[in-house]
């Protein structure tokens, strides 16, 4: 009797460890270790030495631990297939601004067919932020005094004119940003306007195909135009 008893326990154990070293198997694994860990319990039992029974601390304890590790299995389970459903609604969304454009991390600029849009994403309040805008030679053709601007997300125009108010030939420009506020520095981050040619889903990832940047992640779009 004893020898059975001995054997049974080892074998929940190492059930258990098992179950544990992988709590995001799948359903049906789970359930079937779940399954044998119960039939090896009632054959532990079943053949417990009575001058020696089973310790009700160690059956409670190994049965709340199987417990707890299958309803972890189950709560994986759940959370994957609300992600699937969370990437179906994203990727659906993410479809309907094809043709629409957006901000983006970047710091393009494009001239010739209409104003030109960009954004700049500051870390504080700012009384003044100037953008300089330069050709492909890195050559400054615009400087912009933009004012005070609020913390967070700011958009601006472009004419598409140099500083001599003339117009610039049509094609890709590029331009960074200063900002400060009472004399100091303010953080910065220049953002780029872009039309969106397509949505990319690859597995999770959901990515818009942005015209002259390629594929950026949904989550990167910092504003709908």
């Amino acid at each position: 009797m004893t020898t059975a008893t001995s054997v049974s326990s080892r074998d929940n154990a190492a059930l258990l460890a098992q179950l544990n070293a992988r709590p995001a198997r799948a359903e049906g694994s789970a359930a079937e270790i779940n399954n044998r860990f119960l039939k090896l319990l009632v054959a532990q039992m079943n053949n417990q030495d009575p001058l020696n029974p089973l310790d009700n601390a160690q059956v409670t304890t190994q049965m709340a631990q199987i417990s707890t590790v299958t309803g972890i299995s189950d709560l994986a389970a759940t959370v994957g297939k609300m992600t699937a459903q969370f990437s179906s609604l994203q990727a659906l969304q993410a479809a309907q601004l094809t043709g629409r454009s957006v901000l983006v991390n970047g710091n393009a600029l494009t001239a010739g067919d209409g104003p030109a849009v960009g954004g700049v994403q500051l870390a504080a309040p700012a009384d003044g932020v100037t953008v300089e805008i330069r050709d492909a030679n890195g050559i400054t053709v615009r400087t912009l005094s933009l004012g005070a601007m609020a913390e967070g997300l700011n958009s601006f125009r472009w004419d598409g004119l140099n500083d001599a108010g003339r117009a610039v030939p049509a094609g890709r420009y590029t331009f960074s940003a200063r900002a400060s506020a009472g004399g100091q520095p303010v953080a910065v981050e220049p953002l780029a306007a872009a039309r969106v040619e397509g949505v990319r889903v690859s597995g999770a990832d959901t990515q818009l195909v942005v015209s002259g940047l390629g594929p950026v992640p949904f989550a990167d779009i910092k504003q709908i135009l």
